[in-house]
């Protein structure tokens, strides 16, 4: 198979695969704000745990390990001299940043599944935007290229 062709199935694959991993972050902390105000031991308590662990486990712990590995098929095919480039640099940190925001949210659903309301209703809300900007820093980046 030609380099072209290569580059062009890692970046389909990436997309879709950052797609849903973004659907996942930008929906977990949602599920939360909605799980945070039902009864401990609640049946609508015991359908959001399922809903957060399947979502995690099935969805986004997938599709965050399909982003990287996709990701680096990509850098390998353009070559290591691509991660010379500052626009690719700052991207991989945000990407890291991403992630890290994946495991605490992991951390939270093990929380919710153990009944504990770690946080306030307030802050669930609030972290709902987190992976919302690191995705428009990480788009501007890979659209504009800046030196």
């Amino acid at each position: 198979m030609n380099s072209v062709f290569l580059y062009n199935l890692f970046l389909s694959l990436h997309i879709i695969s950052v797609i849903a991993w973004m659907a996942g972050l930008l929906y977990l902390p949602r599920l939360f704000v909605y799980h945070w105000s039902k009864e401990v031991g609640s049946d609508s308590s015991e359908t959001f745990k399922l809903m957060e662990l399947r979502l995690l486990k099935i969805i986004m712990n997938p599709a965050m390990i399909f982003s990287w590995l996709f990701g680096l098929a990509l850098i390998s095919n353009l070559g290591i001299d691509a991660l010379s480039q500052l626009w690719l640099q700052l991207k991989i940190i945000f990407v890291i940043l991403l992630s890290g925001v994946h495991g605490y949210f992991s951390k939270l659903t093990r929380e919710f599944q153990d009944d504990k309301r770690p946080k306030s209703e307030r802050f669930f809300r609030i972290i709902n935007e987190f992976p919302t900007i690191l995705m428009i820093i990480v788009i501007f980046l890979v659209v504009f290229k800046p030196i």
